[in-house]
């Protein structure tokens, strides 16, 4: 009785759908009862007859949506604190949001770096069923003295970015304290990370269920894993001979030897891989594979014994996504076959299906500041017998943050699940819920992304006519090409003038 009340209640917003049904409900009697009672009927009171009735139906299949609707919104209301913590937060939005996230495809995302990050920032807005997987080495690298008598034999640095990156912290909170560096002397080299996963080992005695604890306790969507438990060296053989065994001088001696990369490998080389990892990756709906350092994150995961084998195996989705910019001393002058040539000779064919790599169409000048440190854009180069089985996809995911150039989260999450609701649509799955909801929220963030470009360039015409209204000019006539890249040229003699003062000052 008490529940009943409560639907009465103004601030229930139930009264109007419960009125709805039974206006819809007297009207479908009235029509039958006339069908009922009139033996002849002229064919304007059959029409009318037909009207009433369907309307009648009508009232009462939207009543009953909408009361169901509400005693949904109702529910949110009363459990979902994110109602609690926000100002004008839309109910509907949460109803849906929880569904297609719990509901969402299970993600495999493997790589390391700015780019595994970005990928994960951008899943995070479609399911939370997402699996991080990262390589946990330092490539000989020497700890500090005081990491040393702390004890911590592997790196986090990259598990701590993928729990930033999946974390529901907007603010970049939780980051800033993961990589703040303690300033005691006794601690000088140390990281809050460094200190907090000891702790964790030191509860959970090993390193995976410590990070596996860690997901819990921070509250992320998914979780992160790495690759392997085991401290692991990666070791790069360069087309002369040489071998490298530390990271941050492979590019320096690439350079120096003026030679490339022929292959990496890892010490031990039988690493096995962490657990959860290879269950994961078989239970993957799509498995995500870049971007991020091809010789340094993204082939190291693969090496590990059985991880290119359980990716292969799989029935999931198979995505690469390619590097916008070429990195110096790693793959200099390399197209995006390249790219796909490296892991196939490491790992062999199979872990491919889709390749996504950018239009190329970014600012000049920002490839310029690339130029100098001896980056360059992908060449787009495609055309290989051998990569006749992987189907390319040519879109424009590059976005600019900070002055750099980077893979934007959203257009690239996006590329990935317009193909995993293809693939779902080619099994006759339209009508399957994880399908519905996930075309729903991609058609709705592309609706969405489509007005924000749009309202971008009214923003910036209007700007220029204030900007031009103020200025008295001489109307001379300005060629198509001075008028399309005027801003372009202004930027870049700027960045030169510049470039010249700071070498001339030196």
């Amino acid at each position: 009785m008490k529940g009943i009340l409560h639907w009465l209640k103004s601030s229930s917003k139930m009264k109007r759908w419960i009125l709805l049904v039974l206006i819809g409900i007297i009207l479908t009697c009235y029509g039958i009862s006339k069908i009922l009672v009139q033996k002849e009927m002229e064919f304007l009171e059959a029409g009318e007859v037909i009207v009433v009735f369907v309307i009648g139906f009508t009232f009462i299949v939207l009543g009953l949506i909408s009361l169901n609707k509400r005693n949904m919104e109702l529910f949110i209301e009363a459990t979902d604190d994110r109602l609690k913590h926000g100002k004008n937060v839309n109910v509907q939005s949460l109803i849906f949001n929880r569904k297609i996230y719990d509901r969402g495809p299970k993600i495999v995302a493997i790589g390391g770096g700015t780019g595994l990050n970005t990928v994960l920032a951008g899943m995070k807005r479609y399911t939370d069923n997402i699996t991080a997987i990262v390589a946990v080495s330092e490539y000989g690298k020497r700890p500090s003295n005081s990491r040393q008598e702390l004890g911590t034999n592997l790196p986090f640095d990259e598990i701590k970015d993928g729990i930033a990156a999946l974390s529901a912290d907007k603010n970049g909170e939780l980051s800033d304290l993961l990589n703040h560096e303690m300033k005691s002397e006794r601690l000088y080299g140390l990281k809050f990370s460094d200190i907090y996963y000891t702790a964790m080992k030191e509860i959970y005695w090993n390193n995976t269920d410590a990070i596996e604890k860690s997901n819990e306790i921070f509250n992320i969507v998914g979780k992160v894993l790495p690759v392997t438990s085991e401290e692991m060296k990666i070791c790069a053989e360069l087309e002369n001979g040489y071998v490298v065994e530390e990271k941050d001088k492979i590019p320096e001696i690439v350079n120096e030897k003026m030679t490339q990369i022929n292959r990496v490998y890892l010490k031990p080389s039988n690493c096995k891989p962490a657990q959860g990892v290879l269950q994961a990756i078989k239970e993957a709906d799509s498995i995500i594979i870049g971007p991020g350092s091809l010789y340094t994150n993204i082939i190291p995961n693969l090496l590990v014994n059985g991880v290119s084998k359980a990716i292969k195996e799989s029935k999931a989705i198979k995505i690469y996504v390619n590097n916008i910019m070429t990195e110096p001393g790693q793959t200099d002058d390399y197209t995006v076959a390249d790219h796909i040539k490296a892991i196939i000779e490491h790992c062999g064919e199979g872990l491919i299906d889709y390749c996504i790599y950018d239009t190329g169409e970014i600012i000049p000048e920002y490839i310029k500041k690339y130029n100098r440190e001896g980056s360059d854009l992908v060449d787009q180069q495609i055309n290989s017998p051998e990569l006749r089985r992987i189907k390319f996809i040519k879109k424009n995911i590059s976005t600019i943050i900070d002055g750099k150039i980077r893979h934007d989260a959203n257009l690239v999450a996006e590329s990935a699940i317009s193909l995993i609701c293809n693939d779902l649509k080619y099994q006759d799955k339209e009508n399957d819920p994880e399908y519905v909801m996930l075309n729903a929220k991609l058609k709705s963030d592309k609706r969405i992304n489509k007005l924000k470009k749009e309202k971008a360039k009214i923003d910036k015409k209007l700007g220029k006519k204030g900007i031009d209204s103020n200025k008295k000019t001489k109307n001379k006539k300005q060629s198509k090409f001075s008028n399309k890249y005027s801003e372009r040229i202004k930027s870049i003699k700027e960045s030169d003038e510049k470039y010249k003062k700071t070498h001339t000052q030196k």
